[in-house]
């Protein structure tokens, strides 16, 4: 997390004409201009902040951060409003948790519709190592519920205390003569967080739980095969559903590795503002 790419965007006039920065793990570089992101290389990241253009009007989303830790830096994600005034009034807000994941984003976003359909997903990996680690601090909020608000709808509740969340899966993939993506599952980690840490938790490690995992004494019932689309490119270069259909055997080999942090686990427009998931050192253990 110590590297970062810094893009300077402009706003629309009609919403401000503010210029906002948006931020990349990815090897030091500045970008000034209203373009799309795409991946230059030397990091695997991906995160939450978008460059939306959506009826000509170009808007910005930053939830995902740089924070300096000791002699370096650390990513900061944050579930907070985003509100888009039109001629100086508040006229949307919606729920922006941030996310931090491997694979990339599908920019410019054109709309609220559809909101995994803007990620490509999981990279290429075919190793088997034994667990996930990293260095995490967090920030929980009190709140018993959740909010949900799209910014085209009325603000509602979501029963249920928000959770910071870390999801990894190993997964065998294959594609279909119609460019349809299909997966099994080969590992598992699901991890929630619900409560505010003292300070920083270093090396957290979590083992990697290979094949079907249902009976194991650590399952739960969010770690279920298809807990979510999630979508990425296929061959012909569409961005597609990952259909992931089963449990696959222990000893098979991965095709593609899931790993996603998030500030807040209910999705897209969901989420408690003041949730806070501080992360560095990402490794896999062998």
């Amino acid at each position: 997390m110590d590297e970062w790419v810094v893009r300077q965007i402009k706003e629309s006039a009609v919403i401000g004409g503010n210029t906002k920065l948006l931020y990349e793990v990815a090897p030091t570089d500045t970008i000034v201009g209203s373009e799309p992101y795409a991946n230059r290389g030397g990091s695997p990241w991906a995160n939450s902040n978008v460059l939306a253009k959506v009826a000509g009007v170009v808007k910005t989303n930053t939830s995902v951060f740089p924070e300096r830790r000791d002699e370096g830096w650390c990513a900061r994600l944050e579930t907070r409003w985003e509100a888009v005034k039109v001629l100086g009034l508040v006229d949307i807000e919606v729920i922006a948790a941030g996310s931090l994941f491997l694979g990339s984003m599908n920019e410019p976003i054109r709309g609220t519709k559809d909101p995994q359909s803007k990620l490509n997903n999981g990279i290429p990996f075919t190793q088997k190592p034994k667990a996930l680690q990293f260095d995490y601090k967090i920030k929980a909020s009190p709140e018993e519920n959740r909010i949900r608000s799209t910014g085209f709808s009325r603000k509602g509740t979501v029963e249920g205390k928000d959770s910071l969340s870390v999801v990894l899966f190993l997964q065998k993939r294959w594609e279909d003569k119609d460019g349809n993506v299909y997966a099994k599952r080969v590992g598992t980690v699901v991890q929630r967080y619900a409560e505010s840490t003292a300070g920083w938790v270093n090396e957290a490690t979590y083992p990697i739980l290979y094949g079907d995992i249902t009976s194991h004494s650590d399952y739960k019932d969010y770690m279920r095969i298809q807990v979510e689309e999630r979508y990425d490119k296929n061959t012909k270069g569409k961005t597609v559903p990952v259909r992931e259909v089963g449990w696959a055997e222990p000893d098979e080999t991965p095709t593609h590795v899931v790993l996603q942090f998030n500030s807040s686990h209910g999705g897209a427009y969901v989420g408690s503002p003041g949730n806070t998931f501080w992360l560095d050192n990402i490794k896999f253990i062998y």
